[in-house]
């Protein structure tokens, strides 16, 4: 695989990996008991911790990246017939 190769499966697996990031850690208005004022969605997080998952998902990624690249460099998987 050539880089470009590389950079298309990072971009890709990035956003899969970041919708199943999202969900982490995540306490709505309902589950925390606080007051809700008018215009507040229920459902809505409290904190989101966004950054949190942002660097968390770029980690995720590269060392899936890694593996990816590991298993390509040593020709593990065939995909030729």
């Amino acid at each position: 695989m050539d880089l470009i190769g590389y950079s298309i499966t990072f971009f890709v697996s990035w956003w899969i990996i970041l919708f199943m990031v999202l969900p982490l850690g995540v306490k709505t208005h309902h589950e925390s008991d606080e007051e809700i004022t008018d215009g507040v969605e229920v459902g809505s997080p409290v904190h989101a911790n966004i950054k949190k998952k942002m660097v968390l998902n770029t980690i995720i990624t590269v060392c899936f990246m890694i593996v990816v690249g590991l298993v390509d460099y040593f020709d593990l998987v065939s995909l030729k017939p």
